[in-house]
């Protein structure tokens, strides 16, 4: 028999050679369509840009206590979103809105004058935000415009009930309906309001002096903080004076769009919403510096409201945007901030997303020629 001897140099080199053709089969074999398959498959994985807005915003308060609602509508291209749209929540002083719509709806129909004035008594100074209460009465005249203007500007209580008394809930709710505007309902003056959630006997405080209803309200005593939770969780349950995110953001618009009332009317209210003095850490409170807002914020009872009109800069047109809050117990700031992240994300999204040729700006001016309000 004949023995055939292999070097160990050339064992090593068939070895490696056999190895070659193994790595290499399991490639040969893969049929490429495979492969072509899983990268067709991608794109319907990925989300669309509004998508990942809504996941932005959502994220923004997933986890918390309390329950948000948010409806946003891009005036010139018509690109909207809502969160919880259609769920009802308290507007608070947000309900400002409607009933300035009414009373400029008066105006026009004749019924009084901006420039009207009226007597402020002892008994018309109410609880709650603004500066009317603080005066002294009698001795107070002041026209209705401003009213409007103490009312949308520091959101005084006392101005508002004024102006609620003046033109009727009932009337504001009928020209909400007549405007199609379905959702939203202004049922109580401030003072019963506060009163309501506060537990005291609207029929036997509501119409005493301030100073009365102070004092009724400190021999009543503090809360503990399970009786100040099952207030707010009353008052959220109350279907009076709440709207829906959605209900709000299309009033505003047609409001922009000049839709309703005149074009007059329109711009006045626009005005008076740039100079808004309250909530400046909400819509705005992550919005670049100078970012004009036409807005109204709200808070009372776990409930932290903001709406408006974002104008975003370099023709990139205007967001309606209304961030509605219920149900939370903790510090008012914390909820603000989840107001102004999202307001960032919408204001990011459409300022790069693009649009169509701009739309100026109302001025911020035309509301205060006849005695600016500041604080």
């Amino acid at each position: 028999m004949t023995r055939t001897f292999f070097s160990s140099r050339s064992i090593r080199a068939a070895v490696i050679i056999s190895a070659a053709w193994v790595l290499l089969i399991p490639l040969a074999v893969v049929p490429p369509a495979r492969a072509s398959a899983s990268a067709q498959d991608a794109p319907a994985l990925s989300l669309s840009s509004l998508q990942r807005l809504e996941k932005q915003i959502r994220d923004t308060f997933k986890g918390e206590e309390g329950e948000v609602g948010v409806a946003l509508l891009h005036i010139e291209t018509g690109r909207e979103l809502a969160v919880n749209g259609d769920t009802l929540f308290p507007m608070a002083s947000a309900f400002k809105v409607p009933i300035l719509v009414e009373v400029l709806y008066q105006v026009k129909e004749g019924r009084f004058g901006l420039d009207d004035e009226i007597r402020v008594g002892k008994t018309d100074q109410h609880m709650g935000s603004g500066m009317l209460s603080s005066l002294t009465a009698p001795g107070i005249v002041l026209s209705f415009r401003n009213l409007v203007n103490l009312m949308m500007l520091i959101s005084d209580n006392s101005a508002t009930d004024m102006l609620l008394a003046k033109v009727g809930a009932a009337n504001v709710n009928a020209r909400l309906r007549a405007l199609g505007i379905e959702g939203m309902s202004v049922d109580r003056p401030c003072q019963k309001l506060i009163m309501d959630f506060l537990g005291m006997d609207y029929a036997k405080y509501g119409h005493l002096p301030l100073d009365e209803i102070t004092a009724a309200r400190r021999a009543g005593g503090g809360w503990t903080p399970e009786e100040h939770k099952k207030a707010v969780l009353a008052y959220s349950a109350d279907p009076q004076d709440q709207a829906t995110p959605k209900a709000m953001t299309a009033l505003l618009a047609k409001i922009f769009r000049k839709e309703i009332l005149d074009p007059a009317s329109c711009d006045l209210v626009l005005d008076i919403m740039l100079n808004c003095q309250t909530g400046g850490g909400r819509i705005k409170g992550e919005l670049p510096p100078g970012t004009p807002v036409a807005h109204k914020t709200g808070t009372i009872a776990g409930s932290v409201d903001d709406c408006g009109i974002i104008y975003l800069p370099d023709g990139q047109g205007h967001v309606v945007l209304t961030v509605w809050t219920k149900n939370f117990l903790g510090d008012t700031e914390d909820v603000e901030a989840i107001i102004a992240r999202i307001a960032r994300f919408v204001y990011d999204y459409f300022y790069f997303v693009g649009v169509g040729p701009p739309r100026e700006p109302a001025t911020a001016t035309a509301s205060l020629d006849r005695g600016p309000l500041r604080s």
